[in-house]
């Protein structure tokens, strides 16, 4: 079968709406019922569930930010009693008290089912030997994919995260044919490889799902050489449901499962909604989910949405590559600048490792910004000369792309750490 659930992934955009608008009229009578959160929010705008009719009344709705879900942690926003929850999940709570996701065993029947439409578009099959080289705990990476994987009904080899050389054996002895893990550790497992004289491209090895962090066109193509496999996205938020909010199709295409998460693009500074094609802020509904249902949940990722002719026959709405987060973003020089921006430069050099950091600092009442880099091993027998040249010349293509002048440092070899999870990218240098 070509789609996992062709009924949902090539729906008519009528039947769609129609879909859209029942799910949401339920899901605002559920929360309405059984959250005092939404009552007093919905109350304050004088909106009542009687009057959201169709799927366009959505923009009658309150947002939900993050600081809401931290206000009520840990189950101030779940919908059910405890009894009816079978799984938590939860963010690292790196910044604060960490964000939960609570699942009744539907809710897991529903991730379980958007991530193997996921991994089938991106092409598993029962036969495949699957590794997952995501973190195996509160974090919902791993088990998305175990949920995804374990439904399609391939092997799954559940290795979790780090110890890069057993990653590598395993995928020689077991024959590992798809990967799942960060783009980032992607990288790590590829570099590791060549350095331990193993060819990944000769391996069953041929196709990898990563996620959990933005990454660039320029950046699957490296994975893809490297690893000589084809590279898919997985992309999702831990406040919806974890990884299977959307993916990428054979066509490289993102399409989000919109039968489940409703997606806008609202403007991040009026928060209105913004028409297709328009960058802005992805906000996401739960229209099925029954322990946190969000309503409009501002991700802060900038992004555009838009309606194509797909290739691989999915009318499912296409998400354009995330330019960033709405609070990741740098004002340097009156300009806004995002890390993805700096990357795709770096990417665009053949001498270039596909590893960097941004510092940010001061410079007297300024932000200011110099970006870190490595190069590929054989650039380091060329002498400083050479690599003070090569960090020139990204910087002016930097400064012509982006309009803004920043130092850029070739650093030694193996000097940026290596992720076995998310990359820091970013390194903020600024005092209060």
């Amino acid at each position: 079968m070509k789609h996992w659930e062709t009924q949902y992934e090539t729906m008519s955009l009528e039947s769609m709406r129609e879909f859209q608008s029942a799910r949401l009229r339920d899901t605002v009578q559920w929360v309405y019922d059984r959250l005092p959160f939404y009552r007093r929010k919905l109350d304050e705008l004088g909106v009542k569930p009687a009057d959201i009719r169709s799927i366009d009344d959505i923009r009658r709705l309150p947002f939900t930010v993050k600081n809401d879900l931290r206000d009520n942690y840990p189950f101030g926003l779940c919908a059910v009693p405890m009894k009816d929850l079978v799984r938590i999940h939860a963010s690292s709570g790196t910044t604060g008290k960490p964000i939960t996701g609570p699942y009744t065993a539907e809710d897991l029947d529903q991730w379980a089912t958007c991530m193997a439409r996921s991994l089938w578009a991106q092409g598993v099959r029962p036969d495949d030997v699957a590794q997952n080289a995501y973190g195996m705990g509160l974090f919902t990476g791993g088990l998305g994919f175990f949920h995804g994987a374990l439904k399609i009904g391939c092997c799954l080899v559940p290795t979790g995260s780090g110890l890069t050389e057993r990653q590598i054996m395993l995928m020689q002895d077991f024959g590992t044919t798809a990967l799942f893990c960060t783009p980032t550790y992607a990288l790590t497992i590829a570099e590791k490889a060549e350095q331990l004289g193993v060819d990944l491209r000769k391996l069953p090895l041929r196709l990898g799902s990563f996620g959990a962090e933005p990454w660039t066109v320029e950046m699957r193509k490296e994975i893809e050489e490297r690893m000589g496999i084809q590279a898919h996205e997985a992309y999702g938020l831990t406040e919806m449901m974890g990884p299977g909010v959307g993916f990428s199709c054979e066509a490289y295409r993102l399409h989000l499962n919109e039968d489940h998460c409703y997606p806008e693009i609202v403007d991040p500074s009026t928060l209105e909604p913004l028409p297709l094609g328009e960058k802005g802020e992805l906000v996401f509904t739960a229209l099925q989910r029954r322990a946190m249902p969000l309503l409009r949940y501002r991700t802060r990722d900038i992004t555009s949405l838009r309606r194509v002719e797909c290739e691989c026959g999915r009318t499912l709405v296409v998400m354009d590559k995330i330019l960033g987060r709405s609070d990741d973003m740098l004002i340097i020089g009156g300009v806004n600048v995002f890390p993805s921006q700096v990357e795709s430069i770096i990417m665009e050099f053949s001498e270039m490792e596909p590893l960097y950091q941004i510092r940010v600092n001061k410079k007297g009442y300024l932000d200011a910004m110099k970006v870190e880099a490595e190069a590929k091993p054989e650039m380091y027998g060329r002498g400083k000369e050479a690599l003070a040249e090569l960090g020139q010349r990204i910087a002016a293509r930097i400064n012509a792309v982006i309009g803004i002048t920043v130092p850029v440092e070739i650093l030694p070899l193996g000097a940026i750490a290596r992720s076995e999870g998310k990359a820091k990218r970013v390194i903020d240098e600024r005092t209060a």
